[in-house]
């Protein structure tokens, strides 16, 4: 039988440590016989886990029982994890053991330094964090995981749930996987990433800066189909010195920062809207509806119909 060992430790996010222990323990094969042994250690007897306090009765040493280490997230980015279990992280590693992180899990993983040179996520608010810290690893945002054969990083929680489904059905079949799917009331696939998840913000602009009321007209009429020479003509100077002047503000050119509005205008109204996606379309500024999903898809990670689905609620207020 498979086993798979989930690691506990002082500051590890409690739903993140119950899913792999939920999603393994409920995966049955065809003869309904259990699909996997699942354990949890920790480096001491008893952890705290967010909101509860956890008994474990089996120390690092289980790892080496391990075919599966799954490592959860950590509630505190700027604590360190216990030296004693990125040693035995390594150990099992170098046993051929498989190691999967959940959430900001990864950054224990990066800090084994068994994640360098791979492609790895995290929970897209700790991406950039990940990235600073550890310059050797690839952290890709935009993604639900990651599967490098034996190493694997999933973005937030319930992309952890994504994952060890994912790790189900690899290692089991389809299946197995869809059956453990709807015990966990789980689609075995979602359309789609992280990146849809993310709020898009604009880019930051100083306090004060000379470009902030031009933002906020182009705020207001995201909508409209504008043009570098009409940005250009409301700022009362040449294109050359819009683009160069407002890289400097804020990152970005102008119409980058434009499609990144109109992509948040269509998102509002996707959310709180019924409005026809090839209306949206049209109230969000974009040129013709193909553009607008190929954009929007571009920026978002998924569809507008699929986004729809997923975030607009039963009462939404149509129009």
């Amino acid at each position: 039988m498979h086993t798979v060992v989930v690691t506990a430790f002082d500051g590890v996010v409690g739903f993140d440590l119950t899913t792999p222990v939920e999603v393994f323990s409920r995966s049955r094969l065809p003869g309904g016989a259990p699909a996997y042994r699942v354990l949890v250690c920790a480096p001491e007897p008893e952890v705290a886990a967010g909101p509860f306090r956890l008994r474990a009765d089996l120390g690092l040493e289980a790892l080496s029982e391990a075919d599966t280490v799954v490592v959860p997230g950590l509630e505190d980015l700027s604590v360190p994890p216990p030296e004693e279990l990125l040693d035995a992280l390594r150990a099992a590693a170098a046993e051929g053991t498989r190691i999967a992180s959940i959430c900001t899990g990864a950054f224990v993983l990066a800090a084994t330094g068994l994640l360098d040179g791979l492609r790895a996520t995290t929970h897209w608010r700790g991406a950039g964090l990940l990235s600073e810290l550890h310059p050797s690893v690839t952290v890709d945002p935009g993604v639900l995981y990651v599967d490098n054969g034996q190493f694997l990083t999933s973005a937030g929680a319930a992309a952890g749930l994504d994952l060890c489904l994912h790790m189900v059905r690899s290692d089991h079949g389809s299946a197995v996987a869809a059956d453990t799917a709807r015990l966990s009331v789980m689609p075995l696939e979602r359309e789609g990433g992280q990146a849809q998840f993310i709020a898009h913000e604009p880019p930051p602009v100083p306090d004060g800066a000379a470009w902030e009321p031009l933002l906020e007209w182009l705020e207001e009429n995201s909508g409209r189909d504008l043009t570098l020479a009409d940005i250009a003509a409301h700022a009362g100077v040449s294109t050359r010195t819009l683009s160069r002047r407002f890289r400097e503000q804020t990152g970005t050119t102008p119409l980058r920062w434009l499609h990144r509005a109109r992509v948040r205008r269509a998102q509002y109204l996707l959310e709180s809207t019924r409005h026809p996606v090839d209306l949206i379309a049209d109230q969000a500024g974009f040129g013709s509806p193909t553009a607008f999903r190929e954009r929007f898809r571009a920026v978002v990670g998924t569809s507008p119909q699929a986004y729809r689905r997923a975030f607009q609620g039963n009462g939404t207020v149509g129009a």
